[in-house]
């Protein structure tokens, strides 16, 4: 018979590669504004962009987060794991756009990212007591209303735009509200199932 190992939450290391991705990330940009000519030559001219420290640093944290297995050094490798990120995360417009470092792209970036993580964490922390909330929501009109406001400011995004990411984000937004809106009248009709049953 095989054995099932729980999966071990580790709150605490997401929190502290995130706070690492976030300092990294001032820091890069804080130094790129305050000495914008500086920049790092090697032979043949080659201009090394902070990226790929940020890459190398990805690299060795996450090998270093999956060969071992130690509190200490599981501290460590989120440390450099996250500052790896805001080190990339800081020269996203420069990836994206080829030339352009100080793109709105990479604030954009950094602003879903971040708010993409602390909602992971806070899913993977408080997940119980969050289904039980969304459950909960669902069987109430408010969710019903709030879907449909969802599904039509989406769908006039869809609309008005030609805008691939926007499209896109409008369009899973719009899936979304259709999923709740679904899941109250799937309530709804089980209730009027139930109380049927019992009379």
């Amino acid at each position: 018979m095989a054995v099932i190992e729980e999966i071990k939450e580790k709150p605490s290391l997401s929190v502290l590669a995130l706070v690492s991705f976030t300092v990294s990330f001032i820091i890069a940009r804080a130094f790129t504004t305050i000495y914008p000519n500086t920049i790092l030559l090697v032979g043949g001219g080659y201009h090394i962009h902070h990226f790929w420290y940020g890459l190398a640093m990805l690299a060795i944290g996450g090998w270093l987060g999956i060969s071992l297995d130690n509190p200490r050094i599981n501290q460590i490798a989120a440390i450099i794991y996250g500052a790896g990120g805001g080190l990339v995360g800081d020269e996203i417009g420069l990836l994206l756009t080829l030339n352009d470092y100080w793109t709105n792209v990479t604030y954009t970036f950094i602003i879903i990212f971040l708010a993409f993580v602390s909602i992971l964490i806070l899913l993977f922390r408080f997940h119980d007591a969050i289904l039980a909330e969304l459950v909960q929501f669902t069987r109430t009109a408010a969710s019903l209303y709030f879907a449909i406001f969802v599904a039509v400011v989406s769908l006039a995004f869809i609309l008005e735009t030609d805008n691939i990411l926007i499209m896109t984000v409008s369009s899973g937004l719009t899936i979304m509200a259709v999923v709740v809106i679904l899941a109250y009248f799937i309530q709804r009709i089980r209730i009027r199932q139930k109380a049927s049953a019992e009379v």
